[in-house]
């Protein structure tokens, strides 16, 4: 054997033996934990993550140059808890095993939302351009934010709960923010310019999917176990849990403030069961993070033409709004002002994000001065034929910005709905509502159909929510 063949046996042994060592002391992290992420302030808040079995487990934080040991356990699994101080950075968080450092760069300190839901939270800010809205390359030239984070989740389904999925920490910038879920972004961006911290974002969202694939497999079987579909079967976005397993299961227990949510066109046509299943899905990812009843605030879907004779989309925005009062530190947005008759993405997505600043502003964050919920109906009476009805949330009055009030009907027993003329009288604070067809008025709707344009407002300029007062089972448009 030559002399060069042994030296290239020796490198070669030698480089074996440093790849060996280093997969055997490699500390290995979930994506949730990198570079440019935004931990949660004022919180112990979790990290963890895999080694060697009964490693020791040292992380050092340079915002208080504090450490905190662990041993991973036979399995290599480790978790430690780690205080985080008031708003700032950046800052460095090294993660060692005895062997190996992993340092994790550029974190900041602030407040971590969920932005989760179906298309129209999905939908991404280059993609909401139109004739009516700005152009995507001035929204994306004033995306500049890097003390904005951004974390897109991969979209991704199983049958089994995963430890972890497909993301980085970005900075908001014109190319991160452009692909990024539109309605998180305008939602965040309020939060920086308001609270003056740094945000971090993790949107996780699959279009066209039901509420049923975001539910882990235990809450369904509490609430219903038919609907649990065979795990032989091949799987798809809307199987039950595939979703919660795959996209939502790998960041239970990092510290977040609160959930934004978008969703339930997929569930239109199950408007009876829909309140109780959005209940169970905010309960069951509220026990499963384990770290309290967080804020989750929603929007309820916009109008919208489905074309579906047999169907009828207000059964679902009611659902939603029945939803409002179930779950406890909630709060729904109405967009009865933004659909749009021929498109299920509305353009108009500041509205849907910063409605949901609002809520969060107001409600979590205790800013004073800003409304954040629409009017309600609080109750109907009825004077011969003419019908009265008060609000509440009305914050001094209703309005309808010069447009008129056209969207009221009313129905004697006979359940035969007609156009309702509609004054609001400023001085007793009530609706007043009659038509020359109904002598004998028993019910009211308001906007209760797929596609209207709202007109009842808060003098805020916060929409009021499709609504009935009757229970009768129909679907007539």
């Amino acid at each position: 054997m030559t002399k060069r063949s042994t030296i290239g046996l020796h490198i070669g042994f030698v480089l074996c033996l440093l790849i060996s060592f280093q997969i055997q002391a490699q500390v290995h992290l979930p994506s949730i934990f990198g570079s440019n992420m935004v931990l949660q302030r004022n919180s112990d808040v979790s990290i963890w993550g895999r080694g060697k079995a009964t490693d020791d487990i040292v992380i050092t934080t340079s915002w208080n140059g504090s450490t905190y040991t662990t041993q991973s356990d036979k399995e290599g699994n480790w978790k430690l808890k780690v205080k985080t101080p008031e708003a700032g950075g950046p800052y460095q968080v090294d993660i060692s095993d005895g062997k190996e450092i992993v340092t994790l760069e550029n974190v900041l300190i602030g407040e971590v939302w969920v932005c989760s839901g179906q298309s129209n939270m999905e939908w991404d800010l280059v993609r909401t351009g139109s004739p009516t809205s700005p152009n995507p390359n001035n929204l994306l030239l004033q995306a500049n934010q890097p003390t904005i984070r951004l974390f897109n989740v991969e979209q991704a389904k199983s049958y089994e709960p995963q430890d972890d999925f497909v993301a980085d920490w970005k900075e908001c910038g014109p190319e991160s923010a452009g692909e990024f879920s539109a309605v998180g972004y305008y939602f965040g961006k309020m939060l920086y310019e308001t609270l003056n911290v740094p945000i971090g974002l993790i949107s996780s969202n699959w279009g066209g999917t039901r509420i049923q694939a975001w539910i882990d497999e235990a809450g369904l079987k509490s609430f219903d176990p038919s609907i649990l579909e065979d795990h032989s079967e091949k799987i798809s976005q809307n199987r039950s849990s595939a979703l919660f397993n795959a996209m939502i299961n790998p960041m239970l227990e990092f510290k977040i403030q609160g959930v934004i949510w978008y969703q339930g066109e997929s569930n239109r046509k199950e408007p009876e069961i829909y309140d109780n299943l959005m209940e169970l899905m905010v309960k069951r990812w509220r026990e499963r993070w384990s770290i309290g009843e967080f804020p989750f605030y929603y929007c309820q879907v916009a109008p919208f033409d489905y074309k579906e004779p047999e169907i009828n989309s207000a059964f679902l925005r009611e659902a939603q709004y029945k939803a409002s009062k179930q779950i406890p530190n909630s709060g729904m947005v109405s967009l009865m002002d933004t659909g749009e008759e021929k498109d299920i993405h509305p353009a108009n997505k500041v509205e849907a994000g910063q409605r949901l600043a609002y809520y969060a502003l107001k409600e979590t964050y205790g800013i004073k001065g800003i409304v954040s919920r629409g009017p309600e109906l609080d109750e109907m009476t009825i004077d011969g034929s003419v019908v009265h009805l008060t609000f509440i949330n009305d914050d001094g009055g209703i309005t309808n910005y010069g447009k008129g009030f056209n969207l009221f009907e009313i129905a004697g027993a006979n359940k035969e709905f007609h156009p309702a003329s509609a004054r609001y009288d400023w001085k007793t604070k009530v609706m007043l509502l009659s038509s020359p067809e109904v002598k004998k008025p028993v019910a009211v709707r308001y906007a209760f159909k797929d596609f209207v344009v709202g007109d009842l407002y808060n003098r805020y300029g916060i929409p009021a929510s499709s609504f009935r007062t009757d229970d009768w089972e129909d679907d007539s448009k």
